[in-house]
């Protein structure tokens, strides 16, 4: 693997750099406390390019490879994860899903839309009762002739009230565990689909995080995704590179840390002399750097496999669990650094800490992650 960036994806990482230092990080804190993001940056999104990496031109994206992609993402993280959040589910879980798996027609529909800015997709999997287990998810889509009309609930999904379209996984027969599972791209809009925002979280609080109620939703047969009974399928080939979206997101979040934390350092006096030159607060400075570097290494490797058609969804597993749990190291680190001032949201620390946070939880939980490591090393499935 060549770890010097081409003079393309030099250029994206500018770009991405270049936007969130103008439209993002300026109005990080607001949108927190505000637990709402401007729906605006959605078409600024789109018109970079940001909603259409690794989609082919035809669709109305831009192409470029992963490793671009990591860039953006982690760019994104820097700035505000909730922004970043947006990017990884309606690009790099929707759109990437109907490019792999949709006919012709899902294609045209919906991916120009999404790629631009002008649609979003949210990725209904979660459910009130099942996290890490999905494979028993119960929301129920039964065929009525040339339709199927789906019943259930999804929890925690993000875009969830801004989407225009959701990719919803739904039990459609009687097999037990993932086989009788599908997949659906199920209009927002759909009578019967009810959404209810989500308030009060610990971190994210920018992102429009929601559940969804199906209350005998009707859709077209056509309107499945990929082969009835794989949706578990479409499921988990999207997890497995969205880990790598979210690892890039963690890293961000790192990097901001450190950006922070060593500016901080650099200003504020104690004891006659700038807290930069103190030993202990250089250690906590070189313990966030090295995180930085680590997980931003194991996170490019996942991208370097999949450009090159490797396996990788032990790669990915493991930037995911290294990369978030780092997240929040590097958080806990430079809000040490900051001391009291650490503690209000005048200053970023406690931020990137809540936002940190959640990175250990979502698309596999730390322990879940771990796991699967685990069963990639031994064979053998572990209870």
């Amino acid at each position: 693997m060549n770890l010097e960036l081409s003079a393309e994806q030099s250029a994206v990482k500018a770009l991405a750099r270049d936007f969130t230092d103008r439209e993002i990080t300026p109005h990080a804190a607001a949108w927190d406390r505000a637990e709402s993001v401007d729906r605006g940056i959605v078409k600024k999104l789109g018109a970079l390019g940001f909603l259409g990496l690794t989609i082919e031109e035809r669709y109305g994206g831009c192409g470029g490879d992963h490793l671009a992609y990591c860039l953006v993402t982690e760019e994104l993280g820097r700035g505000d994860s909730s922004v970043r959040g947006i990017v990884s589910v309606s690009l790099g879980l929707v759109a990437t899903s109907i490019a792999r798996w949709g006919s012709e027609e899902q294609k045209q529909e919906w991916l120009p839309r999404l790629t631009s800015g002008q649609a979003l997709g949210c990725f209904g999997l979660t459910e009130p009762g099942t996290g890490s287990d999905a494979a028993r998810l119960t929301t129920r889509a039964e065929r009525d002739g040339d339709t199927y009309v789906i019943t259930g609930s999804k929890m925690f999904i993000t875009n969830g009230t801004w989407a225009d379209v959701v990719l919803l996984f739904a039990r459609t027969g009687g097999e037990p565990g993932h086989r009788g599972i599908s997949a659906f791209l199920v209009p927002a809009d759909a009578p019967g689909l009810t959404r209810r925002e989500i308030h009060g979280k610990l971190g994210l609080r920018g992102q429009a995080t929601a559940e969804l109620a199906l209350d005998a939703v009707r859709v077209p047969a056509a309107a499945m995704l990929g082969p009835e009974g794989k949706g578990f399928s479409v499921a988990m080939a999207a997890l497995a590179k969205g880990r790598m979206s979210v690892a890039a997101g963690s890293v961000g979040i790192a990097q901001a840390c450190l950006e922070a934390a060593v500016a901080y350092a650099g200003q504020r006096e104690q004891f006659g002399a700038p807290i930069a030159g103190r030993q202990l607060v250089q250690e906590l400075l070189a313990d966030i750097a090295v995180d930085v570097d680590a997980a931003r290494l194991l996170t490019w490797r996942v991208a370097d496999h999949i450009d090159r058609g490797l396996p990788f969804a032990t790669e990915s597993s493991t930037a995911k669990l290294y990369a978030a749990e780092a997240a929040v190291r590097c958080a806990n680190n430079a809000l040490q650094v900051f001391g009291g001032y650490g503690y209000i949201d005048e200053y970023p620390a406690g931020k990137l800490l809540r936002d940190a946070r959640v990175m250990t939880l979502y698309e596999g939980t730390s322990q879940i992650h771990k796991l699967l490591i685990g069963r990639a090393l031994t064979g053998v499935s572990a209870f």
